[in-house]
């Protein structure tokens, strides 16, 4: 559904084809900028199909071309189909990047859907107009676990009789509900792993279980920069939503924590069929004119104090953090509501014991850290915070909601990071295995005279975060601090290895161990080469129900280490040598 994107068209259209769309519907309504003339001159080539969308009364734009989508016979033919807009672009990171062999694999699979999850992409902290591609110019996008961003478009295998075609995602007409369904609808979310049965139903969102982005993503440029945003409030929004291009929404969508260019993958291909298009002298005609029209009424819009004002309202908007956007709040659930509205079928569905209708999180939303690999960001506008005297990156390219959260209020690691300097001595060689980056060691190095170091991550994404805190934080110095990766390789007889936590204990000879990886056992420190190690501090995250803190203590004890008492109610147990 498309109204007055004149200037962007040709660069969507281009890119639908580049992915492998092969029949691409577009219903407008009151253009003004020859949108509508070129998608006609498209049709006429043969490349795209075109309708009026002539809204009855009381119905918004979106739904009437849904109603007329639904008798058409071009979209009763296909066997995929997509709905959606103007603003949003599909980004297929599966494969060669073509619907093709996402959707072989998919058939493999047995599904016949696919739930396709935004990322919304901020301005980039462009301002100016430009005619370069949208996909070229904005390259800043929330992250990922942003769950504030999570609508979804269906990419599924359409039939009228049985479908009714919806924004986000079609719904089962109430008449088949008994056919087998839900058995008979197998969907994949965008990462490919079935999706939970509770969104065949309803919902047009992901949630942390049903979220990824393995295959596929759909790129959401809703603000774009700044000037390309006045364009938009030009010519109003396709469902006619009062007030919906404010300050507020600026914050909600002006995202650019993560850099993602993954959709340049598509830009050769892209250009190519763009190039063919503008050969054809009525649509370059067209999209030209539309380009001068447009720039020209903004021209005279800048030259405004409405203008002024606006922008001025959009850079603060702008500057409004991540974990203090406020979105339209979500309509409170009604159990008694949603029961009624219930069919028999969901009922039925909804009774299952959760393990069996329920998929696991995803990965990285109860960790400190993104799934691999993460990597600091070269972004000079990440918020840099002191945690402790530790200068942190609120990067979310590498960190977790929860930690980024920690780590915007100064608090990241924050009871482990005030208390180590006071459990080390000066001169101490400090093993630290796993654990939060090494901002921890970090800290240790600032504050302990003459403190070495060693700081173990079994990524080797998480070691390189870590030797890049240390450069941002003046402490890679190779004298103090050795930074390593690899995994914790362990024997199966008892036997020294000749790699992993053992080697490194052995060949690092600490006087300090702090362990916060739970692949290190209670059983594994019983073969550490102990000869100069004094203390031993554990975290309580180490502890876990496979290994509860009363194994290691029995452990420690019998190697000959006493808990220390004075540090018990300070979230880590401490084990010191004894003194006989």
């Amino acid at each position: 559904m498309m109204k007055d994107e004149a200037p962007y068209l040709l660069e969507w259209f281009a890119h639908h084809m580049a992915v492998g769309f092969t029949d691409i519907l577009v219903y407008t309504n009151d253009c003004s900028d020859g949108t509508d003339d070129m998608l006609i001159r498209l049709e006429e080539l043969g490349l795209g199909y075109h309708r009026r969308n002539d809204i009855p009364e009381g119905i918004k734009p979106q739904p009437s071309a849904l109603n007329y989508a639904q008798e058409e016979p071009l979209v009763a033919a296909a066997d995929w189909v997509l709905v959606f807009d103007a603003d949003e672009f599909l980004c297929i990171k599966h494969g060669d990047g073509t619907l093709d062999g996402m959707l072989s694999e998919a058939e493999e699979k047995g599904a016949n859907g696919i739930v396709i999850t935004w990322r919304i992409f901020g301005s980039g902290y462009v301002e100016d107009w430009s005619r370069d591609p949208v996909t070229e110019q904005y390259l800043y996008a929330a992250p990922p676990l942003w769950n504030k961003g999570w609508g979804v478009k269906t990419l599924f295998k359409f039939d009228p009789e049985y479908w009714k075609l919806g924004i986000h995602r079609p719904k089962m007409k109430t008449k088949h509900l008994k056919d087998g369904y839900p058995d008979t609808v197998h969907w994949l979310n965008g990462s490919g792993a079935p999706m939970e049965d509770y969104f065949k139903f309803r919902g047009w969102r992901s949630i942390r279980r049903t979220l990824g982005y393995d295959w596929a993503q759909m790129n959401h440029y809703a603000v774009k920069g700044i000037d390309a945003y006045a364009i938009r409030k030009f010519r109003g929004n396709v469902n006619n939503k009062k007030d919906k291009y404010n300050a507020d929404y600026w914050a909600l969508q002006d995202r650019n924590e993560v850099k993602d260019d993954s959709i340049l993958r598509h830009a050769a291909r892209r250009a190519e069929i763009m190039e063919e298009l503008l050969k054809d002298p009525v649509l370059n005609r067209l999209h030209f004119a539309a380009l001068d029209r447009v720039e020209a009424r903004l021209n005279e819009y800048k030259q405004t104090e409405a203008y002024a004002e606006m922008k001025r309202g959009l850079i603060e908007a702008g500057k409004v953090p991540i974990n203090k956007v406020v979105a339209k709040p979500p309509q409170a659930r009604d159990p008694a509501k949603i029961a009624a509205l219930m069919s028999e079928v969901e009922k039925t569905t909804s009774d299952k014991p959760k393990e069996e209708r329920r998929n696991p999180v995803a990965d990285g939303w109860h960790d400190d850290f993104l799934p691999p690999k993460v990597k600091l960001q070269d972004n000079p506008h990440i918020d840099v915070v002191a945690n402790h005297d530790i200068m942190i990156p609120a990067d979310a390219a590498v960190f977790g909601p929860d930690a980024l959260d920690q780590i915007a209020e100064g608090k990241y690691a924050r009871r482990h990071m005030r208390f180590i300097t006071a459990q080390l001595q000066a001169g101490d060689r400090l093993l630290n295995i796993g654990g939060e980056a090494g901002v921890v060691v970090l800290q240790a190095l600032k504050t302990v005279p003459d403190l070495i170091a060693m700081a173990q991550h079994s990524r080797p994404d998480i070691a390189r975060v870590t030797e890049g805190l240390a450069r941002r934080n003046g402490l890679m110095d190779s004298s103090r601090l050795r930074v390593t990766d690899g995994p914790l390789v362990f024997a199966t007889d008892g036997a020294d290895e000749a790699s992993g936590f053992l080697a490194y204990a052995k060949d690092f000879r600490p006087s300090v161990l702090r362990l916060c990886d739970r692949d290190v056992t209670p059983g594994v420190l019983v073969n550490m080469k102990l000869d100069r190690l004094r203390r031993i501090i554990l975290p309580m995250e180490l502890f876990c129900e496979d290994a509860p803190q009363e194994a290691y203590q029995d452990v420690l004890e019998g190697l000959g280490f006493a808990l220390n008492e004075d540090w018990q109610d300070r979230g880590m147990l401490i084990f010191d040598r004894s003194r006989t």
